[in-house]
């Protein structure tokens, strides 16, 4: 993905979750998985784009990552969470649960 695709899927999405991880980081393959799994059953609708951080420099720099794993979570075009290296996906999903469902509730 470009960086313009990057920037148009996060202002025209409900929600984008970018996900920066680096080929030999073992923490990073470790935890995408269940990032994955967790996004999948509980924010269906935020799209999950997953971004090799020294493949992407110039991605990776707009975003301000300076390590790897980095999961940025945008709601309504908005930066809402930021998580990197020590991550509890339970806290995360508490974080997001009640605005995400705001955010999709009819």
């Amino acid at each position: 993905m470009t960086l313009k695709e990057i920037e148009e899927a996060i202002r025209e999405e409900p929600g984008v979750l970018l996900y920066f991880s680096g080929e030999n980081c073992n923490v990073c393959h470790a935890l995408r998985p269940k990032y994955r799994e967790l996004f999948e059953r509980e924010f269906p609708t935020i799209r999950q784009i997953h971004l090799d951080a020294h493949e992407n420099p110039e991605i990776a720099a707009r975003f301000q990552v300076f390590s790897v794993p980095t999961a940025i979570v945008f709601l309504g075009g908005r930066e809402f969470a930021r998580e990197g290296r020590a991550v509890s996906l339970h806290a995360l999903y508490e974080k997001l649960r009640r605005p995400y469902e705001i955010l999709t509730s009819d």
